[in-house]
């Protein structure tokens, strides 16, 4: 049994499809991405996923029970963790103030000493006083990782986590990443193809809605349909160049 499983999936508004009838699996432990041109649907699959939006047709299931129409923060207590693509935090608290907010979501409140050690595992302990308005952009994104890891997911939707990092950023993101839990399942949206091909074992690509690929890294970087929705033809060498980071065409 999949830990996640959407079966024909899809959200319109008005005549528009957002979302067309999309299967997708998950098992515990996957680390998923999902990726896609502008347009493709990602985000509105990522809310019907997480529970800001309700699908119009298909059902969702999350360790065998329908989700289908269960509000956010009911999923939120099943074990559905998220980061948002913008800044969720309170500004005018501490870091470690933002973390014991989160802690009192998590079973019994989390163990005494949670806080502490959700920030050092982030490399945030020595701004567990500081506002967290006053952190960096990078900084910002892991106190948001921080905060959705110490309810202690199963189940963890990363939306766009990568989003304004610098380079560097970006590489201690990805090896953050890999650092988590082998038994946590992560379904990733990011327009940094890099990072998600470093950071998942399988990708889907979404167009206009519909999954037009989905298998391993290597699968879908070779897929000739991907190739063509990326970059229109090009040749494939500009959507993946040599040193493994994307080509600016292959980013929303």
């Amino acid at each position: 049994m999949s830990l996640l499983e959407l079966r024909d999936v899809g959200m319109a508004f008005g005549g528009l499809r957002a979302v067309d009838g999309v299967d997708l699996d998950l098992e515990q432990g996957d680390r998923h991405g999902l990726i896609g041109p502008n347009g493709a649907g990602k985000s509105t699959l990522f809310r019907l996923v997480a529970g800001g939006l309700r699908p119009t047709t298909g059902r969702i299931s999350y360790g065998g029970r329908d989700i289908t129409r269960l509000a956010r923060h009911k999923r939120a207590r099943l074990g559905i963790g998220q980061t948002f693509q913008h800044s969720s935090l309170f500004g005018g608290l501490s870091c470690r103030e933002n973390v014991q907010l989160a802690l009192q979501r998590a079973p019994g409140g989390g163990s005494r000493g949670a806080a502490g050690e959700a920030l050092e595992r982030f490399s945030l302990a020595e701004r567990a006083h500081a506002p967290a308005a006053t952190l960096s952009h990078g900084e910002r994104r892991r106190l948001e990782l921080a905060l959705a890891l110490v309810t202690e997911p199963s189940l963890l939707l990363l939306d766009e986590p990568a989003a304004g990092m610098s380079a560097a950023e970006t590489e201690r993101f990805a090896e953050m990443l890999a650092a988590l839990p082998a038994a946590l399942t992560i379904l990733l949206i990011e327009h940094d193809l890099d990072l998600v091909f470093r950071a998942t074992r399988t990708v889907t690509v979404l167009h206009l809605g519909k999954v037009i690929a989905s298998g391993s890294p290597e699968q879908v970087r070779a897929d000739d349909e991907v190739q063509s929705v990326y970059i229109g033809g090009r040749p494939d060498r500009e959507l993946f160049v040599e040193d493994g980071r994307p080509d600016a065409a292959a980013r929303d």
